[in-house]
C-alpha cells in the first residue's frame, strides 16, 4: 500500500447457521471494498470452517462468548479487541451481545463501528433493519459504509465428493429436521413419506439428508418409500451443497441446511408454520418457494408435491 499501514478490519459474526450463510454475501461485499485490509473474523466454534475456506478472511478470532460473571473472560476479550490495532469494525451480529462488545473498546482506540450499538460510528437505527431479512438488513446497514454491491453468497467455494452415493437421476431433497427445541416447525415424517412416494411414482428419487437426529424419521419415510435414499448421519456440509447443485429441487422446514441448499441456487421449497416468519428468516438465493402453513399437522403431502417446481 505505498508505505502506508495496511487497514485492520473486524467482522463479528457468532451464528447461528442460517444467519451466519446469509452473511457470507455481505462478508465477500466487505472483502472486495477493502482488498489491501488485513480482515479478522471473531466468530464461533461451529463457523471456523466456514471462515477459512471462504476466503474473505485473514485470520479468524473464537469468541469465548464470557458470561456476565465471568471477569476474566471479559477482561481477556477487552485486551484482545483494544490490541487488535482495528481501524473498523462490522458488526454482523447486532445484538446485545455486540453491543457490550463496543464498549469493551477503551475510547481513545475505538475504531469506525459498523452497526447498531449506541454511540459507534455508522449505526443504523432505521426500524426497517430489523423489519425483514438478515440479509436485507446487512446490505441497509453496510450501505452507511458505502458497501451497496452485495450479493446472496452462491457457496462456490464450498464443495464434496457425492460420488459414492447411489444417486439416480433426477433426484430431490428431502430435509425433515430442524432444532430439537422447534417442533412446531417439523412437517411430520408421515408427511415427508407420502410426498416421497409421490416424487417416485414421476421417476423422481427421494434423498433424505439430516443429522442423526432426524434418523427415526427418516427411517419412516424409506420404510415408505423403498426408493428413498437414506443419508442422514452421511453428509457434511461441503456434500450438502453438492447435492443441492446436483438435485432437481429440495423440500424441507425452516433449518440451516435449507439456507445451504438454496443459497446453490437450487430450487427450494420451503415449509413455514405459524410459529416462523419467511419474511424474516426464509432462505436467500435464486429459486426459493415458501409454503406456510399456521398448523403443519395441517399440510397435505399433495398441496406441498403441487407447489414443488423441479
Amino acid at each position: 500500500m505505498s508505505g502506508k499501514q495496511a487497514e485492520r478490519i473486524l467482522i463479528v459474526k457468532l451464528g447461528a447457521l442460517g444467519d451466519f450463510i446469509q452473511a457470507l454475501g455481505p462478508m465477500a461485499a466487505i472483502r472486495k471494498a477493502h482488498p489491501q485490509a488485513h480482515i479478522t473474523l471473531l466468530t464461533t466454534k461451529p463457523f471456523e470452517k466456514f471462515a477459512h475456506d471462504c476466503g474473505y478472511v485473514d485470520e479468524i478470532w473464537l469468541d469465548e462468548r464470557p458470561g456476565l460473571p465471568d471477569i476474566g473472560g471479559w477482561l481477556r476479550l477487552h485486551k484482545k479487541l483494544n490490541g487488535g490495532g482495528f481501524t473498523r469494525v462490522y458488526d454482523l451480529q447486532n445484538n446485545d451481545r455486540t453491543s457490550l462488545y463496543f464498549r469493551l473498546f477503551t475510547k481513545s482506540r475505538r475504531p469506525e463501528w459498523v452497526g447498531v450499538a449506541k454511540g459507534c460510528s455508522h449505526r443504523n437505527t432505521s426500524p426497517e433493519r430489523t423489519a425483514g431479512h438478515a440479509f436485507d438488513g446487512h446490505v441497509q446497514t453496510l450501505a452507511l459504509a458505502g458497501i451497496t454491491d452485495i450479493k446472496v453468497d452462491r457457496l462456490e467455494w464450498m464443495d464434496g465428493d457425492i460420488g459414492a452415493f447411489p444417486l439416480k437421476s433426477p433426484f430431490v431433497l428431502l430435509v425433515p429436521g430442524c432444532a430439537p427445541e422447534r417442533p412446531e416447525k417439523r412437517w411430520s415424517a408421515s408427511g415427508y413419506a407420502a410426498l416421497a412416494a409421490m416424487l417416485a411414482g414421476e421417476g423422481v428419487q427421494p434423498v433424505i439428508i439430516g443429522t442423526l437426529a432426524e434418523k427415526e424419521a427418516a427411517q419412516e419415510i424409506a420404510q415408505n418409500c423403498p426408493e428413498a435414499l437414506d443419508l442422514t448421519d452421511q453428509t457434511s456440509l461441503g456434500q450438502i451443497t453438492a447435492l443441492a447443485r446436483s438435485a432437481a429441487g429440495a423440500v424441507g422446514n425452516d433449518t440451516g441446511p435449507m439456507h445451504l441448499i438454496c443459497a446453490t441456487g437450487c430450487s427450494g421449497l420451503v415449509l413455514f408454520s405459524g410459529h416462523s416468519d419467511p419474511v424474516r428468516h426464509a432462505p436467500k438465493g435464486e429459486a426459493v418457494q415458501v409454503l406456510r402453513e399456521n398448523d403443519l399437522a395441517d399440510l397435505a403431502a399433495e398441496a406441498v408435491f403441487e407447489a414443488l417446481s423441479l
